[in-house]
């Protein structure tokens, strides 16, 4: 049959590589690949519809739902998931020593609904009763502009310096940002000392690994062809399988780290075999938090269930999928 080009818009990582070399193909498909940093790629999508597939934002992605906007649907493939306690920044110099002191503080986030926010937010309030409304919250260049929640105190950077050089000015107490400051172990210093130990201490007691962005395809592209989710579901499983497949192979290390067969094998330990799962239910923790944190923090119109997002066409085909890889 002839196969329908599409356009899709994502980064470039270990588990979507064999996407861009073509070593995986989405079947029917004749895929332009076009490798995008996340905040074009969301930008792009988002404002002017340029791709017909592209990764994206998980928050951005619900929030839309919720308020009625259907352009896009979703399957469960999760390119980006971090932990994001590593990702709150003080200066090396201030006097707050734990969460709680955030407290009546002024703290910097690139964009209040992205969901690295959501996710700070959503723990500091639930393992530390830090409540967004305790916090002023000073933003930077958002993706897509909303309406602050009642009740949240909100400020806007100029647009003349940056979150990180306010950080080092002392006009912001605290930076929780997706990027590592350059001045890190010089004049910055993280929130957690740790945070390795105190990630994992959070998935072992609420079996979250926050989920950043998802997958989606115009709605009108899905609606019309159907089988296109189960294609790239395949191809995205395929990918991120072989992307494991190289990084165990100790002939030659396929990644530069000297110990990182030790530090599979320790993370599996910990996840268990799958450990970035494509899936709904093997996600469920992680997916239910963050309906609930979005919730919480009044930014989707009503409460999300996690059934809303995705596709309804592969939890039949996810069952056959692994009955297969587990006889392979």
């Amino acid at each position: 049959m002839n196969k329908l080009k599409l356009t899709m818009a994502c980064g470039r990582y270990d588990r979507t590589q064999p996407l861009i070399d073509g070593r995986v193909e989405p079947e029917g498909v004749d895929l332009k690949f076009i490798p995008l940093r996340p905040g074009e790629t969301f930008w792009r999508m988002l404002n002017h519809e340029e791709f017909d597939a592209s990764e994206m934002s998980l928050s951005s992605y619900t929030i839309l739902r919720s308020e009625g906007d259907t352009r896009f649907i979703a399957i469960p493939v999760f390119p980006s998931r971090v932990f994001r306690h590593s990702a709150v920044y003080l200066r090396a110099d201030s006097e707050i020593a734990k969460p709680q002191d955030l407290k009546g503080r002024r703290v910097g986030v690139g964009d209040y609904q992205m969901t690295a926010a959501v996710w700070v937010r959503g723990f500091l309030k639930a393992d530390y009763g830090v409540n967004p409304e305790d916090v002023t919250w000073v933003i930077g260049r958002p993706v897509r502009t909303i309406k602050p929640p009642d009740g949240i105190r909100v400020e806007f950077m100029s647009p003349d310096t940056t979150l990180e050089d306010m950080l080092e000015r002392g006009e912001i107490d605290a930076l929780a940002t997706v990027m590592i400051p350059k001045t890190l172990g010089r004049t910055v210093r993280r929130l957690f000392a740790d945070p390795r130990k105190v990630e994992q201490d959070y998935y072992r007691r609420t079996g979250i690994f926050p989920i950043m962005h998802t997958f989606v395809l115009k709605t009108r592209l899905y609606e019309e062809n159907p089988w296109l989710a189960i294609s790239f579901y395949r191809a995205f499983c395929r990918a991120r399988d072989i992307a494991y497949y190289w990084m165990y192979d100790t002939d030659a290390l396929t990644v530069s780290l000297p110990w990182v067969i030790d530090e599979l094998e320790a993370t599996r330990k910990i996840f268990g075999p799958q450990i970035w799962d494509y899936s709904i239910e093997g996600s469920r923790p992680t997916l239910d938090a963050l309906m609930n944190h979005l919730d919480e923090q009044k930014l989707t119109r009503r409460r999300m269930k996690v059934e809303d997002l995705f596709v309804p066409n592969i939890s039949p085909f996810l069952n056959e999928y692994l009955r297969a890889t587990a006889e392979e």
